[in-house]
């Protein structure tokens, strides 16, 4: 996540010269990953959905973002 950016709540991921954004509320993912990474983006999506969702209201009010496990 990025401080200054814009609705609607979403993540950033990138692998390699690859980059997604991911919707908070719905997991819709947009641009391209390669399919083994696309999945462990959408597994730990899954699992911190509820954790991404706060984060995304502390962005937008430039607090600092909570820590979120990886996936492991």
């Amino acid at each position: 996540m990025y401080y200054r950016d814009h609705p609607p709540p979403h993540f950033h991921a990138e692998y390699g010269e690859h980059e997604i954004t991911v919707d908070i509320d719905s997991g819709i993912v947009q641009g391209r990953f390669p399919r083994r990474a696309l999945t462990a983006v959408l597994d730990w999506y899954n699992l911190h959905q509820d954790e991404l969702a706060r984060n995304w209201e502390l962005v937008q009010t430039r607090q600092p973002l909570e820590p979120i496990d990886p996936l492991e």
